[in-house]
């Protein structure tokens, strides 16, 4: 840790607790997950983010993962980037289980169009039944067919809402909520005004935007504080949370 509450080392087994949850009673706490290269792109030539990773970028992922409820990802991001089940870790079941949550983090899948891999060893398999958001107009056969894996729950609208997905998910009781992507849910997420910490990762790779999807300008662009920087295998990665906007407020005068 270069800047933070503890600087100098931090072994594997104490990588959580540089990303510490708070109490999410009364509102969830979203972050996100994002890599990018120096020169701004985040996926390399095979259009992935994985190509761009590292061993220290997904040892951070991991330890994100570790206490949350939920890890939320949009349908084309878990296919392109080959998610698999989530499954329980035995070190972390006394903590979890003292915590009031389940025994692994829910794996909730955004998707329009139903096209998901539901076959043995898909994300399907995860320890606890994964939840599917689609719509209400989604085919009623891929729904019935989804509905042998995962659990569908189907939203009212055109396409499914980050926000009332959010929402839906604290009204469960899983208020940890890690978005993974793609960009269309994160934009989504950050112009609702929803994203409270950014934890991103700086390669140290130069690679080109080609393979980078745009995204749509923000309607209210929100500020947020650095909290800690952690550096190892050249790669940064940088602990954002949104900044307080009483105090924003204060430093505008």
């Amino acid at each position: 840790m270069l800047h933070g509450p503890t600087p100098g080392p931090v072994d594997d087994d104490d990588l959580a607790d540089a990303y510490p949850w708070p109490d999410t009673t009364e509102r969830p706490y979203v972050r996100a997950m994002m890599v990018s290269t120096l020169d701004g792109a985040a996926a390399g030539d095979d259009g992935l983010s994985g190509s761009v990773s590292g061993g220290a970028d997904r040892a951070v992922l991991r330890a994100v993962r570790r206490f949350a409820d939920v890890v939320l990802v949009g349908g084309g991001t878990m296919k392109a980037e080959g998610y698999g089940p989530l499954r329980a870790r035995d070190e972390d079941a006394a903590r979890r289980e003292q915590q009031g949550q389940a025994k692994a983090p829910v794996l909730a899948v955004v998707s329009g169009s139903l096209a998901l891999p539901l076959g043995e060893g898909s994300f399907a398999d995860s320890d606890v039944t994964p939840i599917v958001f689609t719509t209400e107009k989604a085919d009623p056969t891929k729904v019935d067919d989804a509905r042998k894996r995962v659990q569908v729950v189907q939203l009212p609208g055109e396409r499914v809402d980050a926000a009332t997905v959010i929402d839906q998910l604290h009204r469960k009781g899983l208020g940890r909520i890690v978005c993974e992507g793609g960009p269309g849910l994160l934009n989504q997420v950050t112009d609702a005004g929803l994203l409270d910490e950014a934890d991103i990762t700086v390669s140290p790779m130069l690679v080109g935007t080609e393979k980078t999807p745009d995204t749509p300008m923000l309607k209210d662009p929100t500020k947020f504080e650095l909290q800690h920087v952690l550096t190892a295998e050249e790669f940064l990665m940088l602990r954002y949370t949104k900044a307080d906007p009483s105090k924003q407020q204060g430093d505008d005068q």
